[in-house]
């Protein structure tokens, strides 16, 4: 087993990849164009490392992403004092502006598809994928607080009732268009404690450790780079404050991607509980509303910051 690990790791090519996806998930065609090689090259090195357990593969419909595997406990082990030394060599850097840039694609399509559909979004998203009904379980999981800000606010539908939940509101979303319609919804005489923002979930204009709740409501599904995201989530919570998040479970529906932007074809549970732990966040509650015939199934999950002390310890 030994012998094998450190054979599969003998080649600079898979070196990079596995460097890479510990940073990130991505597709077979998105590492072509990080390596800048062909795709039968990238597909062999891959399978490689997908048999000697160091990536594993996640599928998304007829899609699968690639990423670095934490079952084999040597390379789990070795892998740090590798990636050290890589660090210190030209080509990581540049695969790392390779990997920004794939991002940045990503990035890119959403902000595009929104700013082009958002007078028409609410009627366009409840009729090609419309959810289970799912408001109530939601509300009840947003307690009264200080400061609330809502990640990816769209039309901003939430914030008339948000608006008595929390003394301050701030609602944030990358697409300019999105945001003239949260603000077309918001009356001018009415509540002045709402602030809306732009930017972006890896990136939200706001300040570290400020937010006592942070809402991401069928956000997330668009998110270039779900495990960044929830950092962030992270950075602007107060120690023990909390993140509610409603999103897909998973399903099929191919169609989504180009019909509604989607990135992603809902979570599974196991990922999103590696991405809070990855945060510093931990699981306070998960629930599953199914879905029927004509409705898509959501999850509704709970999440608490760490007290940044218990991290230090």
């Amino acid at each position: 087993m030994t012998l094998s690990l450190l054979k599969s790791l003998a080649d600079s090519t898979r070196l990079r990849l596995v460097a890479i996806l510990f940073r990130g998930e991505f597709t077979v065609q998105e590492l072509t164009e990080i390596l800048d090689m062909g795709q039968s090259r990238v597909s062999r090195h891959l399978k490689l490392l997908l048999d000697e357990k160091i990536l594993s593969v996640r599928r998304q419909g007829t899609w699968s992403y690639y990423r670095a595997c934490k079952e084999n406990p040597l390379f789990v082990e070795i892998w740090p004092v590798l990636d050290a030394t890589l660090a210190m060599e030209a080509f990581p850097r540049e695969d790392l502006g390779a990997m920004a840039a794939i991002y940045e694609k990503r990035r890119r399509k959403s902000q595009d598809f929104f700013n082009h559909h958002a007078s028409e979004w609410d009627g366009l998203s409840h009729r090609l994928l419309p959810t289970t009904p799912y408001a109530e379980q939601l509300f009840d999981r947003i307690l009264p607080c200080q400061n609330l800000v809502e990640v990816g606010v769209g039309t901003g539908n939430l914030l008339p009732s948000l608006v008595f939940l929390a003394q301050t509101v701030v609602g944030v979303d990358q697409s300019p268009a999105m945001l003239a319609q949260a603000r077309q919804r918001i009356s001018l005489d009415g509540p002045c404690h709402i602030e809306l923002r732009l930017g972006e979930m890896s990136h939200l204009p706001v300040l570290s450790a400020s937010a006592d709740l942070v809402l991401v409501n069928m956000v997330l599904h668009h998110a270039a780079n779900p495990g960044k995201a929830f950092k962030e989530f992270a950075r602007i919570l107060k120690d023990e404050g909390k993140v509610v998040i409603a999103d897909l479970l998973p399903h099929q529906y191919e169609w989504a991607r180009e019909s509604l932007a989607d990135l992603w074809l809902g979570f599974e549970r196991g990922d999103l509980e590696s991405w809070l732990d990855e945060a510093g966040l931990f699981l306070a509650d998960y629930r599953t509303i199914h879905g029927t015939a004509d409705r898509q199934g959501v999850f509704i999950l709970e999440a608490i910051k760490r007290c940044t002390e218990q991290i230090t310890k």
